[in-house]
């Protein structure tokens, strides 16, 4: 372990434990409320406890089994099990977490990279106001980051000697198939996607990109036939460690669902006639289509009633679409709680800093193909992704950790221009 990731690990951790702290008093003291962001905090929470003293892994009435991946409640569950039912001592557990993922995006810049690139990219997201305010939320976000990034080292290693520029290939060149490696990546992703299903398609579209880009750069037929293999055990170690979910869920439901039955009704919240790109469940509580329908043939009726929606209304689904992406590129938070002057102020300032930082790091790198689809891919894919469901800043801050890799690379020089007492942190 070098000192920069130390630095990097304790500087987030420390602003994380503060935010802890801060948001619990705040919550106890003023607010006199639980959670700060209500909603899926609560059913966070409850899932949580629930797995915790061994309950049916279900939610509200009538119950919903397959609302949520188990990810994030088994991780709750987790805290609850070692300090009971605290919300602090949870905090302070994704407060761990959130430090985490800061030293996993350290050492993403540094395997894309080099050491100092990875340095500037973890201490970028040390620092950033949003990442430190919403890994202390009963939310899934950060969690999920962690996972992300666990899955997103692993194709990196996967794809060096393969495809990556030049500079970043090593002695791991090689036309034998790395299965170990191949499988543990298909599990990385598994492992994001029990946090967000979203991620599930992560595993197809990068091992489209491995055979895509082997064929490309190595115009070698043996390192095609290892990129083959290495693509077909991503997919079985996807389908594999996702098996005992799927499984689990037809025991429950009856069919063999590999993510959620929630695609359905949160694709209706994002395309409804009274849809505003910002989520608003209300229509679910007055629908009860619970009460006369199963779980799963209420998800695909609201599938339905969305792709109908979009069909008779095309002009306002784009109108809706354009409206959620701002609201996910926003460099201010979109909840009216949150619209104080100097906490947008601080959002905006860090948002701007981190995009002109990029950019500059694109200049200094260039354009390789390889880098842009793990470190801008992420974002891309849920933009899109949101831009359809709903749009927030919460759903793009996972994405941000690969995206100040390319931050952290238009910081180097101005590390390298610290004062001299500063900057043997940054060349340790």
């Amino acid at each position: 372990m070098t000192a920069r990731l130390v630095w990097v690990f304790m500087i987030a951790l420390v602003l994380r434990f503060g935010a802890a702290l801060a948001v619990q008093t705040y919550l106890d003291h003023v607010a006199k409320r639980e959670f700060l962001i209500a909603g899926d905090a609560n059913g966070y929470w409850e899932l949580g406890c629930k797995l915790a003293r061994g309950q049916e892994f279900s939610i509200y009435q009538p119950q919903r089994r397959v609302m949520r991946m188990p990810g994030f409640p088994l991780l709750l569950s987790f805290s609850v099990r070692l300090f009971g039912e605290s919300l602090f001592a949870a905090r302070c557990l994704l407060a761990v977490v959130g430090a985490a993922a800061c030293a996993l995006t350290y050492l993403l810049g540094r395997t894309l990279f080099d050491e100092r690139a990875g340095f500037g990219a973890g201490l970028l997201a040390a620092i950033s106001p949003a990442q430190i305010g919403f890994s202390v939320e009963i939310l899934s976000e950060t969690a999920f980051g962690l996972t992300m990034l666990i899955s997103l080292l692993l194709f990196a290693r996967l794809m060096r000697g393969r495809w990556l520029a030049p500079e970043t290939t090593s002695s791991e060149a090689t036309n034998r198939p790395r299965l170990g490696l191949a499988l543990a990546a298909g599990g990385g992703v598994a492992l994001a996607t029990y946090f967000r299903p979203t991620w599930l398609l992560a595993g197809p579209i990068f091992v489209i990109a491995h055979v895509g880009f082997t064929a490309w750069r190595a115009r070698d037929r043996f390192a095609l036939k290892a990129a083959g293999i290495e693509a077909g055990c991503v997919l079985l170690g996807l389908a594999v460690a996702l098996a005992p979910w799927a499984y689990r869920n037809s025991q429950v439901v009856g069919h063999a669902i590999p993510t959620t039955l929630w695609v359905g009704p949160s694709l209706y919240d994002g395309l409804h006639p009274g849809a505003t790109g910002d989520s608003d469940m209300q229509f679910f509580e007055d629908d009860q289509l619970l009460a006369t329908m199963s779980e799963y043939d209420m998800d695909q009726e609201y599938r339905r009633r969305a792709i109908e929606f979009v069909r008779a209304n095309p002009l306002r689904a784009i109108e809706l679409g354009v409206i959620k992406l701002w609201r996910f590129w926003s460099p201010w938070p979109n909840a009216e709680q949150f619209r104080r002057w100097w906490m947008c102020a601080g959002f905006a300032a860090y948002f701007f800093l981190m995009i002109g930082l990029l950019i500059w790091g694109l200049r200094r790198t260039g354009f390789d193909p390889a880098r842009l689809l793990l470190l801008l891919g992420p974002v891309v894919y849920f933009a899109a992704v949101h831009a359809v469901f709903i749009g927030s800043i919460r759903y793009r801050l996972p994405a941000e950790f690969p995206m100040l890799v390319l931050s952290g690379v238009g910081l180097v020089p101005l590390l390298d221009r610290l004062p001299n007492c500063f900057r043997g942190v940054s060349s340790c």
